[in-house]
């Protein structure tokens, strides 16, 4: 019997690779009379960057740069196997997990760290990128990574606007390229996104993401404000328009940055990452598919991780388990994903901190029920 584990991580608590050792573990106190295929998963958010570099044999550069608030820290972007192609996860220069609650502040935060990592990338020689935009603590139209590339930002006095004040961005009039590195335009890049979201409105950046970086109802206004003002300067200087493109609204506008100065695409994270992996090839001839994420409901249904592993196996007609920390699914809705079932991990109420604390151990003792259930 063939087991594949794909899991994603438990956001905050257990890393997708930690996640397939403990499900080995539940299952190996069964049998050990199984072929267990480790296949750790992101979507473009956190992990990732390390997963893909696990999983394609790739290698970790590490390098210097600045996080949210321009304090300087070690950070890393990753080398696939094939040797040419870098994946950047934003949220290791920019990301939230590098803010206390009370630094939060979507006004300061800067992507300035993340142009950092695509510019050392730059400068070793490559040119293929793939950009994961999940975990921003940023809201900044993606400003400060091209101002690390050389972009410079002006308002109607030709004053140069700082990276750090995207207050002052409501006044911005001009957008000076001329500086950007040009070794974007030999370059390639794909933005790693679940994220369908808008640039600005009631669905767009800021509205959605905003609160969770720090940002009150009033910062909210300024930075759709400005986000909206960047959009235009961008479209009245012959670029497209960031406010009608899906996903430009990715990590607090990141997403438009991207696709307005280096022409990069927008994909589906998991797709993206299953390609990568060559996970099709792994799948094909399974007998069970373990899979899993934090927790189970309507988002899971529109691209994340689950949703591309059910894709994928329901073309050879391989059954699908998910374990969770929370299912809000209906039975509807896991046969609209083509998932047999998805189970809770917690063995009763627990605090937020037991659950953390005991993941790995519910985890294995899930999988080991799983496989009991099997009778294989």
């Amino acid at each position: 019997m063939k087991i594949v584990l794909a899991p994603d991580s438990f956001k905050g608590s257990v890393s997708a690779k930690e996640l397939c050792a403990a499900m080995r573990k539940g299952i190996e106190r069964y049998s050990t009379n199984y072929l267990i295929i480790d296949k750790p998963l992101a979507d473009g958010g956190e992990g990732t960057m390390e997963n893909l570099v696990l999983a394609t044999n790739g290698i970790i550069q590490h390098t210097t740069v600045c996080d949210p608030l321009g304090r300087m820290i070690k950070s890393s972007y990753g080398i696939l196997g094939d040797g040419k192609t870098v994946v950047i996860e934003m949220a290791l220069a920019s990301g939230l997990p590098l803010l206390s609650e009370g630094e939060r502040n979507p006004l300061k935060a800067t992507s300035f760290g993340t142009g950092q990592l695509i510019k050392s990338a730059l400068d070793e020689g490559y040119r293929e990128f793939i950009i994961g935009l999940g975990g921003s603590a940023t809201n900044d139209a993606g400003v400060g990574m091209l101002t690390a590339l050389g972009a410079r930002f002006h308002n109607a006095h030709g004053e140069l606007l700082e990276k750090d004040n995207m207050e002052a961005f409501v006044g911005l009039s001009h957008i000076d390229a001329t500086g950007l590195d040009s070794r974007i335009k030999e370059s390639n890049f794909l933005i790693a996104s679940d994220v369908q979201s808008p640039l600005c409105g009631e669905t767009g950046a800021s509205a959605v993401f905003g609160p969770q970086k720090g940002a009150t109802p009033d910062m909210i206004e300024i930075l759709d404000t400005a986000l909206a003002r960047f959009a235009q300067v961008v479209n009245s200087q012959g670029g497209i328009d960031p406010l009608l493109i899906p996903g430009a609204g990715a990590a607090g506008g990141m997403g438009a940055a991207l696709l307005s100065f280096f022409d990069a695409r927008i994909v589906s994270g998991i797709d993206v990452y299953m390609e990568k992996v060559d996970l099709k090839k792994e799948i094909m001839d399974a007998d069970l598919i373990i899979t899993g994420e934090g927790k189970l409901d309507q988002q899971t249904l529109s691209g994340k991780v689950i949703a591309g592993v059910c894709s994928v196996a329901q073309q050879y007609d391989v059954p699908v388990v998910a374990l969770c920390g929370k299912n809000e699914l209906t039975g509807n809705s896991m046969n609209e994903l083509g998932l047999l079932a998805g189970l809770s991990i917690t063995p009763g109420p627990c605090t937020l901190d037991e659950a953390f604390k005991y993941t790995e151990e519910w985890v294995a003792d899930s999988s080991e029920q799983i496989i009991r259930l099997m009778g294989r």
